[in-house]
């Protein structure tokens, strides 16, 4: 039975079939016959002495009786114990009777009748388990008392001894009884919680394939959406103010009276030309722009104020605070193209003589700083300020262009923010501040 060790195997299974952890089970079904073999054995070489003509045909007779049951037995398919079927209380009965009578014959029976301190725990039900016990007690006793009726009184004092003895023995037996069956509801409950466990598992891993793929799709999204706003953030701040630039010298050139100097206009235009091809081709390869390549952050910024200064003949100051440091490539190009952007948008709409550009270098940020003389704007007429290009009165609250909204969104890219201060007539600054992060 399950109580006491039983494997639980479904009706129609073999118990042939069963792991090599329910040998236990194997032995208890199958090892009665060899018992009953070296019964026979023992019993036969002292039938002389111990047994009468008539009691060797009756011992025969109960022999082929036993082995007929224990075939009947083994040719069952395992039954389930747990439930106590009444084949196997039946079985029991019966070889306890043919194992009683045969030490009743022959004491070196008792040597089958054995088997039945182990198995009838797991044969019967209740109260009957102690039944069967204290009858195969009883035979045990008798068998070593020197057989079956006692005889004086002396025969049943060390009848009544043995059986004390075997008694003992049974309550060490259901000792072990009692531990195996604990052990085996410990085995059935810990798979049983491994196949709940397993269960949740495989249902956890299709969930995962779902978010996985659910995940792999938003990022693809995700990756087309920022490759998309890279390129438009690019685009507007190389090729539309290299084309602006490009059309500013142009129209100089054109309303020049003077040769030289149209040619001049002329050339810096064709200069701009190049400047914004080279750079457009960066933008497609993704790579950082071009003034980074071969020079450092501060250097970069003082030949772009140079160039923005020589090109707008605004004059145009830069100055370097704090201990130079290398940054990470993104911070260095970030602060680069915000500085681009908001010279751009002073050269197009604030009408100033002056601009200054400050580069900070604190403890743990880096700011950039671009003041101008200019006309200056109201920035609390509009709350859509951050997509408004600076310095550009005309233009506040259109939400259109990459102006003020490009510069605070690279910065919050790499965690900056920029911050915008002006009023009319009393110039612009536009301040971005982004973490130091130096160079890997």
């Amino acid at each position: 039975m399950e109580e006491s060790g039983s494997t639980g195997v479904e009706p129609g299974v073999d118990s042939g079939a069963a792991p090599a952890g329910d040998r236990w089970e194997q032995l208890l079904r199958w090892g009665p016959l060899p018992l009953l073999g070296a019964a026979v054995l023992m019993s036969a070489a002292a039938a002389d002495l111990l047994m009468s003509p008539a009691e060797m045909y009756a011992a025969a007779v109960l022999t082929l009786a036993a082995v007929a049951l224990q075939l009947w037995w083994t040719a069952r398919p395992a039954p389930r114990l747990d439930v106590h079927p009444a084949s196997g209380q039946i079985y029991f009965a019966v070889r306890t009777v043919l194992a009683f009578s045969l030490t009743w014959l022959n004491p070196f029976f008792a040597v089958y009748a054995l088997i039945g301190y182990f198995d009838s725990g797991r044969l019967l039900p209740g109260r009957r388990v102690w039944a069967g016990l204290i009858v195969t007690a009883v035979t045990m006793a008798g068998s070593q008392s020197g057989g079956l009726p006692p005889e004086g009184g002396l025969g049943w004092s060390v009848f009544g001894g043995l059986f004390l003895l075997n008694s003992c023995l049974v309550l060490v037996f259901s000792r072990i009884d009692a531990q195996q069956a604990e052990s085996t509801r410990a085995k059935v409950a810990t798979i049983a919680e491994l196949e709940r466990t397993n269960a949740r598992l495989e249902q956890a891993l299709q969930e995962n394939a779902g978010l996985h793929a659910q995940l792999l799709v938003q990022a693809r999204e995700a990756g087309v959406a920022d490759e998309r706003s890279r390129l438009a953030a690019e685009i507007h701040d190389t090729l539309a103010q290299g084309l602006a630039g490009i059309i500013t010298q142009l129209q100089a050139a054109t309303d020049s009276a003077e040769s030289a100097t149209a040619r001049g206009h002329v050339e810096r235009a064709a200069a701009l030309a190049r400047q914004s091809l080279g750079e457009a081709r960066r933008s497609v390869q993704d790579l950082g722009p071009g003034a980074l390549e071969h020079a450092a952050l501060p250097e970069a910024l003082k030949k772009t104020v140079d160039g923005w200064a020589a090109a707008t003949e605004i004059r145009g100051e830069f100055t370097v605070t704090g201990p130079a440091e290398p940054l990470h490539e993104e911070i260095e190009a970030t602060l680069l193209r915000i500085s681009q952007e908001a010279l751009a948008n002073v050269g197009r709409h604030a009408h100033a003589t002056r601009v200054g550009v400050t580069l900070s270098y604190m403890d743990d940020e880096v700011s950039l700083d671009v003041r101008d003389d200019g006309r200056g704007f109201d920035t609390s007429d509009s709350p859509a300020a951050p997509d408004r290009t600076a310095g550009d009165p005309e233009r506040q609250g259109t939400g259109r262009g990459f102006g003020l909204g490009g510069m605070r969104a690279r910065a919050e890219r790499v965690a900056g923010s920029v911050d915008i201060e002006s009023e009319p007539g009393q110039g612009t600054a536009v301040s971005a501040r982004v973490p130091l992060v130096r160079h890997a």
